[in-house]
């Protein structure tokens, strides 16, 4: 166990250490299976609960106390959240929210401000803060998502889901291109994992700019596709 900031998924772990590092909050797991019991009423059962499968492994895996030591880890966590588990969960419930545009906005403005490092830092020092980060991150992408899968026109759902891919692109490159790491609570807990600082702040970048992407371009073709094939052809 490294010393420094304790969050909400423990103390920053050494790597010794991590694969023991399972989150055993009660009350985390007991809302995990209250949203596996609703997964058998919603139109997709399959979707919805692969949704709340990945849900468990950003907040239960050693990935939770991982995010505590890395910055990295913590942007992998998010990605899982909005990119994965946001579309399955959006896709398993079937719902069609309206507004995109109010939808992209909100997520928009979520993601940015907690990539802040005041927010970020606050998110790490108290419990509340740091589930108001995590609740608004996975709600606006939900809200985000039902648009997009459910937009009467195919040009705003690509449009949504490009827009959002580069805001999250252009994150992620600030991220990368910085000079000197940004996140005080990472300066002295990523040398155990053969990182500097810096370094696990770059790493984290890449994640954002490219992998984190590759959902929304899947959902901007899909829904592309879609509009072009020929009416008798559309699934």
């Amino acid at each position: 166990m490294q010393q420094g900031q304790i969050t909400y998924c423990g103390p920053a772990p050494l790597p010794g250490e991590l694969w023991t590092a399972w989150n055993g909050d009660p009350w985390l797991i007991a809302a995990l299976v209250l949203a596996a019991l609703a997964g058998w009423r919603v139109p997709s059962r399959a979707a919805w609960l692969a949704g709340v499968a990945v849900l468990a492994v950003a907040f239960i895996s050693p990935l939770c106390a991982l995010a505590s030591a890395l910055f990295s880890a913590r942007v992998l966590h998010h990605v899982l959240i909005v990119a994965v588990a946001a579309p399955l969960l959006a896709r398993g419930a079937g719902w069609q929210a309206r507004a995109g545009g109010a939808a992209f906005l909100a997520h928009l403005g979520a993601v940015w401000l907690w990539h802040l490092p005041q927010p970020y830092a606050a998110a790490l020092a108290s419990v509340p803060v740091y589930w108001l980060m995590e609740i608004t991150l996975l709600a606006s992408a939900l809200w985000l998502w039902s648009a997009m899968l459910h937009a009467a026109r195919a040009g705003q759902a690509v449009a949504l889901a490009l827009g959002t891919l580069l805001q999250m692109g252009m994150l992620g490159a600030l991220l990368t291109f910085a000079r000197r790491p940004l996140y005080e609570a990472h300066f002295a807990t990523t040398q155990p994992f053969g990182l500097t600082a810096l370094a696990d702040q770059q790493l984290a970048g890449l994640m954002m700019w490219v992998p984190a992407a590759l959902p929304y371009l899947g959902l901007a073709l899909w829904r592309l596709t879609g509009h072009l094939l020929p009416a008798g052809e559309r699934a």
